[in-house]
């Protein structure tokens, strides 16, 4: 996410031109986000960059909120980012990465978190980071509190389910 606005479709009374404020700059954050599709429970993390260390400190970060160690394994799935894949990663005690195929952004469930995080962006100009990172957390503090309508978005048809489906959504 950054102060470069994400612009969508708005309603205007014909003959009028629709208005969104932007102003667009080029200051970043990004947002870390950690889904179980099958529960829809998410852990989240804004963060200034993207890299090794980051993405380490992510890890660790996540590791310690779950539980993760010798008693609790977690299987993370990922896809081949550079800083995924580096043999510079520190991965915490418990924590285990599964990698998605080359150039498969449709086949990881937490791609499908970012419409979600975006929805109050919207059309909206911030005067800087910190009243974005207000917003944003505040959202994932929502998704955090709405396990259903995350797990609607993430749980694909194939996705491994630690329970057996219910017969309802079985198709023969």
């Amino acid at each position: 996410m950054g102060l470069k606005p994400i612009l969508r479709r708005v309603w205007a009374r014909r003959g009028q031109r629709a208005r969104a404020i932007v102003r667009p700059r080029y200051e970043w954050e990004y947002v870390y986000g950690f889904v179980q599709p099958e529960a829809g429970v998410t852990e989240w993390l804004l963060m200034p960059t993207v890299n090794i260390a980051a993405f380490t400190s992510a890890l660790a970060h996540f590791a310690h909120q779950v539980g993760a160690g010798a008693d609790k394994q977690i299987l993370l799935v990922v896809d081949q980012a550079g800083w995924h894949s580096s043999p510079q990663v520190h991965l915490p005690a418990g924590v285990h990465l599964e990698w998605l195929p080359p150039y498969s952004p449709e086949l990881q469930p937490a791609e499908r978190l970012w419409p979600l995080t975006n929805e109050p962006l919207a059309n909206r100009a911030f005067a800087d980071l910190a009243a974005l990172d207000a917003v944003l957390a505040d959202q994932c503090v929502r998704l955090a509190e709405q396990p259903e309508q995350v797990r609607a978005q993430t749980l694909f048809h194939w996705w491994p389910r630690l329970a057996p489906m219910p017969e309802l959504f079985i198709r023969s």
